[in-house]
This record gives structure tokens, sequence and C-alpha cells, in this order.
């Protein structure tokens, strides 16, 4: 645990004794039992300045329950300035990264845990650096005295368990309706432009996997704000639903970290998550042809990557979209793929080979980048900066080297504008 946290916060944080400003190692808060909170917050932000002395109260609470048990937070500052941090970071109890103007272990974090919006709490485990949840915000707003913490994740099962409504409008139980399907949970709403137009492809494309035999079901997890909206959009569905109202949306949002909708997450038919991001996958796929959709190490750059490329380090390589050419992508870069998806929870990079896709385009004009094909790059929006190969022969050994060099923290790069 202790060198994967090093990996994204590095071998010392400090905490604040009096006027003095203490070092500790990170190493030190790793071990069996230990639970370690990464806080993303800011000064500025009202909702976090509302939030934090509830936090604070928690803490010092679980510091003294936990004798025999470590309980850690790190404050990760989204302050504006250091001076901002320093005045904040003065009202903690706990840790905190050192204020970085490069925002080098900041931005690993973000990427890591696809921070949006703040206040962010995330728990790992000390003992295997696993995460045990990333709404650890939330699970303390429900929970103030702290009931269940570290609110370690739960199975899909668990939490959905319970009646759902179907397309009929009967109640059925839903561990009973739904055993030994791939389940699609669909977070939607009326209200949302997006959802509205996506929400007749889902229909055909479930219709076409019941007609061909599937054992498939999906369930409508609804934002909507009033029954009358819920019951006119659901009305629209074939499949099921979690009642409107009904506490199990916010805890399956919460579970699977749903900031957005429309969102589709695929279980498989023993309740294990196949794929957070469905909804890129069926967009893809229109013709269903790689149900149930789990996640391929590579990809083709389309308009459904847009998020990964907001949120995360993406590495592309352009090319001018002939068959052959799309071949020598996939025959340079899926090796590489294959074993940076092999990382699981601690992959840091994701691979797009690019054809003739519009946002091929746009990325490269908004990121100044010329016509020359084949064009290999590692574009890392979140922290605002972009790597090119310097090569026009891109074979295997060149890209291998290229993203060695990216890891080690060799390659040079330059700024980007702030968002795709």
């Amino acid at each position: 645990m202790a060198k994967r946290l090093q990996n994204l916060v590095g071998d010392t944080v400090i905490r604040l004794s009096g006027d003095s400003v203490e070092e500790i190692r990170v190493e030190s808060l790793c071990g069996k039992d230990s639970v370690i909170g990464i806080y993303f917050s800011a000064h500025w932000c009202p909702p976090c300045r509302g939030f934090t002395p509830k936090l604070i109260e928690f803490y010092n609470n679980e510091k003294q329950k936990r004798s025999s048990t470590k309980f850690e937070i790190i404050f990760v500052s989204w302050d504006r300035d250091e001076a901002g941090f320093k005045e904040y970071f003065a009202t903690m109890p706990w840790l905190a990264l050192p204020y970085d103007p490069d925002k080098k272990h900041k931005g690993k974090l973000t990427k890591k845990f696809r921070v949006q919006g703040i206040p962010k709490l995330v728990l790992l485990d000390g003992e295997n650096g696993k995460t045990i949840t990333v709404d650890g915000y939330t699970c303390l707003t429900d929970n103030p005295n702290g009931e269940g913490f570290p609110w370690r994740r739960k199975k899909v099962t668990e939490v959905i368990k319970g009646p759902i409504i179907t397309s009929n409008k009967t109640e059925v139980e839903a561990l009973e309706a739904l055993k030994g399907k791939y389940v699609g949970l669909y977070f939607s709403a009326h209200w949302c432009p997006p959802c509205k137009a996506f929400t007749p492809e889902l229909i055909r494309i479930y219709e076409m996997l019941k007609s061909n035999g599937k054992n498939v079901e999906f369930v409508f997890v609804s934002s909507d704000r009033s029954q009358d909206s819920f019951d006119l959009f659901f009305d629209s569905m074939p499949w099921m639903a979690i009642p409107f109202g009904d506490s199990r949306t916010e805890a399956l949002k919460g579970l699977f970290g749903i900031d957005g909708i429309p969102s589709l997450v695929m279980i498989d038919d023993k309740g294990e998550i196949i794929n957070l991001n469905g909804r890129a996958a069926v967009v893809e796929d229109i013709e269903a042809k790689e149900f149930p959709w789990y996640p391929k190490p590579l990809n083709e750059l389309t308009g459904s990557a847009s998020v990964m490329l907001n949120e995360s380090a993406c590495l592309v390589l352009f090319t001018e979209g002939e068959d052959s050419d799309i071949d020598m992508a996939i025959d340079v870069l899926s090796e590489l793929a294959q074993e940076e998806s092999e990382k699981g929870e601690d992959q840091e990079l994701f691979f797009f080979f690019g054809a003739d896709d519009d946002i091929c385009y746009s990325v490269r004009d908004f990121a100044s980048l010329d016509d020359q094909c084949p064009l290999l790059v590692i574009f890392d929006f979140p922290e605002q900066k972009i790597y090119v190969c310097k090569e026009t022969d891109i074979t295997k050994d060149i890209a291998r080297a290229f993203v060695k060099s990216y890891f080690n923290e060799t390659l040079e790069s330059r700024p980007l504008k702030p968002t795709v």
C-alpha cells in the first residue's frame, strides 16, 4: 500500500504543529486496519466550508474511538493560491499535500478519482490501497455520527434488493427478477435533454437484445424531480425501474460515483461490474454485437471518448484512417494497451487510435497539431498538458519507449487549454 499511496501523493505530507510545519512519512500512515481519506476541498467553495466543520467533528471523534486502528485524512487543496491554502489548512486537524503551484500530485489524484467537483472525500484501505468509497461526502452527510464507517463498498445485490417496478407497473422483488441476468442500470431523467435523446436508442438496443434471446434486463434509476415526471418518462420505457423517491437511487449513484446523466452501468450475472461507461459502449456498438460491453484496452477515438479525454491521460495514435493504417495502429498499441488495462484500479493511461471521426480533427485543431500522420500523442487534459512523440515512423518499440518516458516523467510537455 505504501508504494501505491506514495505514487499518488509523494513520500511526505505535512501537518501543522503550532506555528511550524511537520513532515510526515506517507509509509507511516499505511498498515493493517488503517483507513486514509483523501479530501478535495477549497476555502473559496461554500459547500466545502459547510462540510469541513462536520468532517472535523467526525475526524476528532473517530480518532478517539479507533485506538487500535489508524485513521488519517490528507487534504488536497483546490485553493487558487498559497495564501488561501494556508488559511484553510490552518483550520484543519489533519494532514495535507504541500502546496504545489505545478499541481503534480493534485493532478494525479484528480485523474485517478475523476474528481469533477468539490467537496469530495475518497476513502482508501490502508493495507492494500484499494478504494473503499469515492463518495465519503454523501456517506458522512447521511451518517453524521459515522454509522457504518468506513462505508466499504457494498455489492450491487445488497443495494438494489427490494421491490422494483415492471413495465406493466407491477412490483417484483429485484433479486428474483434480475437473478442470473446481465443488468443495465440506467441513470436518467425526463428533464435532461441528452437523456431524452439517448433513451430511444437504448430502447432499440434493449429490444434487439431481447429479440435475440439475450438474458438481459435494464433498470431505470431516476433523477426526476417529481412523480409525474418519473411516470411520464417511465411510461416510454420497456424495462424495469426503481420506484420514484426510493433511497436506493442515491445509494446506487454513490456506489458507482455517478456525477452526470445519462449513465449506463453494466453488471454481470453474478452482480459484478462490467462497465461503468455503458452509454459510450452502446453508442459505439449500434448493432449490440459486443454485448455486454466489457471494456476494451484499445478503442477508436470517437465522440464518446470525450469524457475519458477530459478526465484521464489518454494516448492517441492518429492515422489517415485507411484500413491499413488502422491495422498498423492496432498492431503497434494492442500489447501496450493490454498491459496497462491489466493494472485495473491503478490504470493511469488509456489508449486510442484516431481514424476519421470528427473528434480527431477537433482535438488536433484544439491542440494546434499539424496534419502529420502517423502522430503519437498523450493528452493530459486534467493537468492541461500535451506530449508529442517526435518520431514519424511509429513502431512498437517507439511507442513503448514513449510510454515509458511518460511514466518516468522525462517527456517534454507543452500547455493545453483547460477543456476540450
